[in-house]
């Protein structure tokens, strides 16, 4: 088995990285696509429909060009599944990054990532804590990522609901979509996370992002059927279709607490996945 600081596996991590931004940034995963497809052919509303048909051709000329999706190509988000007898490492964080400086300058990707306060901008989306990395076990060395752009983030909310109160959930769910309006690029994909403590259900609601929209269970259609009697609609500017799909995970929480996190995705749900061979 590889050492974990082997320079030729961290090089495969930073490859695998660059590959997966590059797939992500210009082709949408085929689930996404036949949910826009799916609301296309049954919106009502002229407009929408109009607009659901330039989203489909946007995604067409792009993956046929081997152009962006989308303008903003978000901060890079990844999660690093490890196999067993593989640790996880400075210098794999380090890969990562290298990965995603790669993807910067060969796709080309806009420089995101700025100083929080200063706004200095580093000029290749990497920079203290960014790429964000999410460590997992798994069976196999796997590179996902998830480029998220800051229009959808940005309305993204969290909640500390009361512990009694669990039919607030849904209520809050619409409320951040209706609050969000046409600001994320509708329709929207949203991840919940229902429980563990604040920073772990910000965590659930945007690992239930990676998940696939083409089902959803009762709950999760539930919260959709509720999204889209707002109206918002594509774009926003009004239609049948506000979310494209509801995924929720859940955790265990405090007797005391129930955390909520919506993170609100744009129809440009961006995500692919490399697998990094040869490690053993």
């Amino acid at each position: 088995m590889h050492r974990p600081d082997d320079l030729s596996l961290l090089a495969a991590i930073a490859e695998a990285t660059a590959e997966a931004l590059a797939e992500a940034e210009v082709s949408l995963p085929g689930d996404v696509e036949g949910a826009i497809r799916t609301a296309h052919g049954m919106e009502t509303n002229p407009v929408a429909r109009g607009e659901l048909g330039n989203i489909l051709a946007n995604i067409e000329l792009a993956r046929k060009g081997r152009s962006l999706i989308c303008q903003d190509t978000g901060v890079p988000v990844v999660y690093l599944t490890l196999p067993p007898g593989l640790p996880y490492t400075r210098a794999m964080e380090e890969a990562v990054a290298r990965g995603v400086r790669l993807a910067t300058e060969r796709i080309p990707l806009r420089p995101n990532a700025v100083d929080p306060c200063g706004r200095k901008n580093t000029g290749d989306n990497t920079g203290p804590g960014i790429p964000a990395i999410h460590v997992k076990p798994g069976d196999e060395l796997r590179v996902t990522v998830l480029p998220k752009g800051a229009g959808s983030e940005n309305v993204s909310r969290i909640g500390m609901l009361l512990p009694t109160r669990t039919g607030d959930v849904e209520r809050f769910v619409v409320e951040t979509v209706a609050l969000a309006g046409g600001r994320p690029c509708p329709p929207v994909i949203l991840g919940v996370g229902i429980g563990s403590t604040f920073d772990g259900v910000a965590a659930l609601a945007k690992e239930a992002l990676l998940l696939p929209v083409d089902t959803m269970d009762p709950f999760e259609r539930e919260l959709c059927d509720a999204v889209n009697t707002l109206g918002i609609g594509p774009m926003g500017l009004g239609g049948d279709t506000t979310a494209l799909a509801v995924k929720v995970k859940r955790a265990a929480c405090h007797t005391a607490s129930l955390p909520v996190a919506v993170n609100v995705q744009c129809w440009a749900s961006r995500r692919a996945t490399r697998v990094v061979e040869g490690w053993r």
